[in-house]
């Protein structure tokens, strides 16, 4: 089976050969460390993290990128806001990130760069393009990427020159000679962070600093470089043209881009204020919840968040777990398995899904199919073999170890998704139980008529009652 991926320039998937054998080079922009990180930087996160996920399970010998632009106008502006040097609020964010990742299982990259801590390779890359005449320095003190000399400008995001240039603005304090000319280097105003340089005392200007941090770590042409589809253009257009323009050689082989999470239709972002942040949902919502969401449709397409999508994926999750727990509970019996045959397909359409194009919505669809096919067969006979077992033990390994879900123990997971979001109710846990205790005694007096209004009650507050061989049990709805 040979991996498929979309490439973004190329508008088409691909076969997928890397430039060095089973090695793997990828790169990928992460956050500006300003504030607190939302869902839709989640769902970037998780789709790379699913990505690397799978690559390494493949036996492809990965080195992983991710950065933080840890100074920026956003950051100087934050730390003005609140009388702090800039570094201070830029720690602090990269820790609130790091506990962000731990909450929603995505693993570290293997490298994660600091921007402040590549000044020397930035400068030095400057230096590259003003040599070959791809720079210059304006009256401004700062350092600006001559586009017009850069042949090609426009092939990643796909727009002409002259579509760019209608478009385009100069702001007021900006020095540079052409609309489309973008900052290499800025000279700092007063008060701002600044670095030595030949041009300034100044700092980065936030394209080349990625140039210069993929390409110090992975050399001058990336296996994959990935991110949202908003930074197609301009950031990743910037720098294919100043990484190409400096190194002489073709800069990304496969471009990986998300589509955005949306409310209402609209893109989630803090510049319009419509965002969720990961710690506010996680507070009443479990972490895979929001993972399965974010898998349930394919990297590429746009997501609409909603109370309603969310509620939708928690009720998919604890539907996969209730049948984990049916085949962990159900006793074993010697001779002929009842699953495994069911189980050993789904294995098969998780790798044809992934292979092709990293296509997780149909992996999740398949892993539905396969509940209904488990569920259907206990029901007939609760007893499962050892072959069985064996055989789920292992694709539930699988599945958890490329989409980081299932990791769990089921009942204790079906414990904890029941409890969340009790306090909506209006109901403590006693009082839920209590009245569970009532209906049981009024269905064994024969009263169904008090039996159904309580019932009735439970389910006007949220609270879903399930009758089972092993007594009466309740969920949040």
């Amino acid at each position: 089976m040979t991996l498929q991926v979309y490439n973004t320039p190329y508008r088409k998937k691909q076969p997928f050969t890397p430039l060095s054998g089973n090695k793997v080079g990828m790169y990928v922009c992460g956050v500006t460390v300003y504030d607190m990180c939302h869902i839709g930087h989640a769902r970037s996160l998780i789709v790379f993290d699913v990505i690397s996920r799978f690559l390494r399970r493949k036996g492809y010998n990965l080195t992983y990128v991710r950065n933080f632009t840890d100074v920026d106008d956003k950051i100087i502006a934050r730390a003005n806001s609140l009388g702090k040097p800039y570094n201070e609020i830029a720690e602090r964010y990269i820790d609130e990130f790091i506990t962000d990742m731990d909450i929603l299982k995505v693993r570290p990259a293997d490298i994660e760069p600091k921007a402040t801590e590549h000044i020397g390779q930035i400068v030095e890359m400057v230096r590259m393009l003003e040599d070959k005449g791809l720079a210059y320095l304006a009256d401004d003190g700062s350092v600006y990427f001559r586009v017009g000399k850069f042949k090609g400008y426009g092939k990643l995001s796909g727009r002409r020159i002259e579509d760019m240039i209608a478009g385009a603005r100069v702001d007021v304090e900006e020095a540079k000679r052409d609309p489309l000319d973008f900052a290499l280097w800025k000279k700092s105003k007063e008060g701002e962070p600044s670095w030595d340089s030949p041009w300034s005392k100044g700092r980065p200007g936030w394209h080349i600093e990625c140039s210069a941090m993929s390409t110090h770590y992975l050399g001058h042409t990336l296996d994959i470089h990935g991110g949202g589809r908003d930074l197609i253009f301009p950031h990743h257009e910037n720098e294919t043209a100043q990484s190409e323009g400096a190194f002489g050689a073709d800069f990304v082989r496969y471009w990986i881009h998300n589509g955005f999470v949306t409310i209402g239709g609209d893109k989630m972002s803090k510049s319009l204020g419509n965002f969720l942040t990961i710690r506010e949902l996680t507070k009443d919502v479990h972490p895979e919840v929001l993972r399965l969401l974010l898998l349930s449709r394919h990297y590429r397409s746009p997501i609409d968040f909603s109370k309603e999508a969310v509620h939708s994926s928690q009720q998919a999750l604890v539907r996969f777990y209730e049948m984990l727990d049916r085949v962990q509970k159900s006793p074993v019996k010697d001779g002929e398995a009842s699953l495994a045959g069911f189980i050993t397909a789904f294995d098969g359409n998780l790798d044809e899904a992934m292979f092709d194009d990293f296509n997780t919505a149909k992996a999740i669809a398949d892993l539905h199919d396969l509940t209904t096919q488990v569920n259907k067969v206990l029901d007939d006979n609760p007893c499962v073999s050892h072959e069985d077992k064996s055989a789920m033990d292992q694709t539930v390994a699988e599945i958890s170890e490329i989409l980081g879900i299932l990791e769990e123990n089921p009942a204790q997971l079906l414990e904890k998704v029941k409890r969340t979001g009790i306090s909506e109710t209006g109901l403590t846990q006693a009082e839920i139980e209590e009245l569970i205790e009532q209906r049981n005694a009024a269905r064994k007096a024969r009263d169904f008529s008090k039996a159904d209004e309580i019932r009735d009650t439970l389910k006007a507050k949220g609270i879903i009652l399930k009758d089972t061989p092993e007594g009466t049990e309740w969920e949040k709805g």
